[in-house]
């Protein structure tokens, strides 16, 4: 028998099949995690089906993304010979998991090839300009990735903390480089400005 969502869940459910598809995954797949995330209980494949009114094929192979990217947990039940699914209870864990999966697929490839472009002879005005550039783009990724190798190792309480003091951390280095140089205030050496 169907039970229906409620007109929250739903929402949120809806929300995230939209957005899946914008951040590079398929409609179904957000959905199926949304409902995941949003139940108490793990869900097994017939009731993530009825829930949504997917077909069952669609729920199959929503499932085994959302595993390929570990971010269901698949769990059995006492007595039970079914599979059931749960989306991990920490959201830090399921924004690491997700943050480190999207880093292997999607970061790592870039850096492969920025570092083989790198040792590239190049002979050419034009070439050693992109190689330039592509220089610049590897050193900001490669810097990024060790902060958030640093972030990863931080307990949740203590990456919320450091997340909170964003804006605070900005004041203080204006504070520090506030005419420091004569010509540009803190917030323009921080954010850029005054650059002409």
């Amino acid at each position: 028998m169907n039970d229906p969502l409620s007109p929250l869940t739903r929402q949120f459910v809806s929300h995230f099949g939209e957005m899946g598809s914008r951040w590079g995954i398929n409609r179904t797949v957000g959905q199926i995690y949304a409902l995941l995330y949003l139940s108490e209980k793990p869900l097994n494949a017939e009731e993530i089906t009825q829930k949504l009114e997917f077909s069952r094929s669609n729920v199959s192979m929503g499932l085994k993304e959302l595993q390929s990217w570990r971010l269901v947990q698949l769990r059995h039940l006492p007595g039970d010979r079914r599979e059931y699914f749960q989306a991990p209870e920490d959201v830090w864990e399921i924004f690491r998991v997700l943050a480190e999966e999207r880093r292997r697929r999607e970061i790592e490839p870039t850096t492969s090839m920025l570092r083989a472009a790198l040792l590239e002879e190049v002979v050419s005005d034009e070439d050693r300009y992109a190689q330039k550039r592509m220089e610049q783009m590897h050193e900001l990724i490669d810097r990024l990735m060790k902060w958030f190798d640093d972030i990863q190792h931080l307990k949740p309480e203590t990456a919320m903390q450091l997340m909170g003091m964003g804006a605070k951390v900005t004041r203080l280095l204006s504070l520090f480089w506030r005419g420091m140089d004569g010509t540009l205030t803190g917030k323009d050496k921080l954010t850029g400005g005054g650059k002409k």
